[in-house]
């Protein structure tokens, strides 16, 4: 038995090494690999397009982030589905000059089906407009002013799905926006940033990004439903063979969860979203990377499940050795000490592993992050505990039946507050 806890987990080690050891190259192309310069020569025609079910506290200021663009107005149209509104959303959308969509429906809920709702109303009603592509917002996001003129760079130069620098509003609130916020930022410059180099396929990170109409026509409108849209959009472009670009120089900031049960809530839907993906897109991603050679397919896999469910097979199989030798303590202690062993120091490793990317992600995004040098260092250490949360999470997810909730927003900052 000793020797099979020993076995497992060095067979966990090695896999979850073999899997992962790609993003180490990640690393090496973000922080070393010379980008190439884009340029353009069109300025297209875009929609802009926003989610918000009961945002009042924080619309009207996305809405003032996108006029002061630097790119003709003219080229620019709001749009904000109040999808289920309570509050008066709609009427401060249009007070700050958005052409507002109102929504009413409980029994198709989420932001898949309110952007499917909005996205089929300006094909129909507003389709002497000819938008070339749709930008796609939560109400609390905010935009740097150059964010479009250079989203329109990479849109020019032939992608038709892309994503941008996701920032935060919020960094410095407590260690849980702090978590959440570093892990974009990881996201955008050591994956995406990676991945654009590279010319692999990126991946949409639930806000920021831009569709082109043709990929609208094609799918008949925004067709992906389930609990996690991003994911689940992203990993069909690359079943598709549609590579989904990254602009570093269009940055976006977002509210981040800061009260734990907000948190636990979304990243359970997270969780049960991945789990979702996974079992209807798993199996397309396996034949397109072995048939295709498609390495987006490989890398949309590792996204969505590898790292969970190794995790989750370390945690429980060492816990169920070590209850069994707690149980049998006189004839076990070989067992307790063994698992024991093994439980810290793979949590130890862990923490060591997410503290080197937080803190490489800190150290390299410095500038970015809009906070104190003394929360900047001290959440360095509360990093890993954030990722350590989702290993109960995941469990829960396995078992509990979820259904989308929105997540309330409440920092209500400008553009001009969250950079000073």
């Amino acid at each position: 038995m000793l020797s099979f806890i020993k076995t497992f987990n060095l067979i966990i080690l090695l896999v979850f090494t073999l899997f992962y050891l790609y993003q180490a190259y990640f690393v090496f192309i973000a922080l070393f690999a010379k980008k190439r310069e884009l340029n353009c020569n069109t300025q297209h025609k875009y929609a802009v397009v926003i989610a918000a079910r009961n945002e009042s506290a924080v619309i009207s200021h996305l809405i003032k982030s996108i006029k002061k663009q630097k790119y003709p107005t003219e080229l620019v149209d709001i749009f904000v589905v109040a999808d289920n509104c309570t509050d008066n959303t709609a009427d401060i959308a249009r007070e700050s000059g958005a052409t507002v969509i109102e929504r009413f429906n409980k029994q198709q809920v989420g932001k898949g089906y309110a952007l499917d709702y909005a996205l089929k109303i300006i094909k129909n009603e507003y389709s002497d407009s000819k938008y070339e592509g749709y930008f796609v917002f939560d109400a609390d996001n905010l935009l740097d002013e150059n964010f479009i003129a250079e989203m329109n760079k990479v849109f020019d130069n032939g992608y038709k799905v892309l994503t941008c620098y996701r920032n935060s509003k919020n960094y410095d609130t407590n260690w849980i926006s702090a978590g959440y916020s570093l892990w974009f930022l990881r996201e955008a410059k050591f994956l995406n940033n990676s991945r654009m180099m590279l010319k692999t396929g990126c991946a949409i990170s639930g806000t920021g990004f831009l569709v082109h109409d043709d990929i609208i026509n094609k799918n008949g409108g925004w067709k992906h439903h389930l609990l996690t849209e991003d994911i689940e959009f992203s990993i069909d472009c690359a079943i598709n063979g549609e590579l989904i670009g990254y602009c570093d120089k269009a940055v976006l900031y977002d509210e981040q969860p800061y009260i734990f049960e907000q948190s636990w809530n979304q990243r359970l839907r997270w969780a049960k979203g991945f789990y979702q993906v996974f079992g209807k897109y798993g199996k397309d991603l396996f034949i397109n990377l072995f048939k295709n050679k498609n390495f987006s397919c490989y890398d949309m896999l590792m996204t969505v499940m590898p790292c969970l469910i190794l995790s989750l097979a370390s945690a429980m199989v060492n816990l169920a050795f070590l209850t069994v030798g707690l149980l049998n303590i006189e004839i076990s202690p070989m067992i307790i000490e063994e698992t024991s062993k093994a439980i810290i120091m793979a949590g130890v490793n862990s923490y060591l592993v997410l503290f080197a990317i937080g803190a490489l992600t800190t150290i390299t995004e410095w500038k970015q992050i809009n906070s104190t040098t003394f929360k900047k260092i001290m959440y360095l250490f509360t990093f890993p505990i954030f990722i350590f949360t989702y290993i109960p999470i995941s469990i829960v997810a396995l078992f509990k039946k979820i259904e989308w909730k929105p997540i309330t927003h409440s920092i209500t900052k400008t553009i001009e507050e969250v950079r000073q």
